[in-house]
């Protein structure tokens, strides 16, 4: 890659980056226009400092019908979910990049399922906060007045189902899902440990020595015509987001009336370009982030702090609700 752009743990294709990278030149005035299934409203560009103002926004709110919700690694990290992400993103003496990949799964599985494993084993003693349940007690109140609120999450852990959420587009796949490399078989699974050769397996310390385990006493397909390889349900470096999972998200972009930005740094692709591409639209778009971020300028709100704190304020039912 050479755009300049900041490769996300689990990647995408070029082809769909492309095609945002156009969308989101246009909303700013700038190359060809890429037709869309949905027809778009006029593009507005976004040139006002964000507001701050809650009860602002808490009006807008109210009279939304369509909600589309993007959530990051900074609403995991408020359940103290590791990030892997900057300096001190390494697990033993690898960072993600290195370990997330097709070529390193095929070239040494055991360390690639020891580093999942232990992903799974903390999420499992993880649950959901305060941001996690405010947007599924929304979407669950909302679904009663006719109502949607659908989130789309870059994360590939499962509080958002464990907070209730049931509208949920996960972007880079799921950590509780395997998948076959002979047959394709995709399966929930949450077994702890997902197989007996890795219990006790996958410690983050860098003087921790490899397991070295067998392919044949790694996690196997339980198809009884199959017995492949599995691997974890996500997508890698080099490869492709799932594209039935992209168009149920264009879609979402496509028909909201608001949209929340939530706990991420706008800076990975291609999903640091969909709330942009909702505010090109003259949507109202909300950020819900520690910090500012690059794109904060294009939003229509900005409420700066931990997300378990501003979201449910925001989310909670306004006055005009019929309870």
């Amino acid at each position: 890659m050479t755009l300049g752009l900041r490769l996300p743990f689990e990647c995408f294709s070029i082809i769909a980056v492309v095609t945002m990278i156009l969308r989101n030149l246009v909303s700013i005035g700038l190359g060809p226009r890429v037709s869309s299934p949905v027809t778009r409203r006029p593009l507005v560009e976004m040139t006002r400092s964000a507001s701050s103002d809650m009860s602002e926004f808490r009006k807008v709110f109210s009279k939304a019908r369509h909600i589309a919700i993007i959530t990051g690694a900074g609403v995991s990290a408020e359940s103290g979910v590791p990030t892997f992400r900057g300096a001190a993103g390494y697990w033993r003496k690898w960072q993600s990049q290195d370990i997330a990949t097709p070529e390193a799964f095929f070239r040494n599985p055991s360390l690639v399922w020891e580093f999942y494993h232990y992903r799974r084993e903390v999420m499992l003693s993880k649950g959901p906060n305060a941001a996690h349940l405010a947007i599924a007690e929304c979407e669950a109140r909302l679904r009663k007045q006719g109502r949607s609120v659908v989130v789309i999450t870059q994360v590939i852990d499962d509080l958002h189902r464990q907070a209730g959420s049931r509208h949920v587009l996960k972007i880079h796949g799921s950590l509780f899902e395997t998948r076959c490399v002979s047959c394709g078989h995709v399966a929930v699974n949450q077994g702890s440990p997902i197989c007996a050769a890795l219990e006790g397996k996958g410690s983050p310390d860098p003087d921790t020595s490899d397991a070295k385990i067998p392919p044949e006493e790694l996690p196997r397909c339980e198809k009884s015509d199959c017995h492949g390889l599995l691997r974890p349900n996500v997508t890698w470096f080099g490869e492709t987001l799932d594209s039935h999972v992209l168009t149920k998200v264009e879609t979402v972009l496509d028909t909201c009336d608001l949209c929340l930005v939530v706990g991420t740094s706008s800076i990975v692709y291609p999903a640091a370009m969909f709330a942009p591409q909702v505010a090109s639209r003259g949507v109202p778009v909300a950020e819900f982030n520690i910090e500012t971020t690059s794109e904060t300028t294009r939003f229509t709100y900005h409420f700066q702090g931990p997300c378990g704190a501003t979201l449910p304020l925001a989310l909670a039912r306004h006055e005009s609700e019929v309870v």
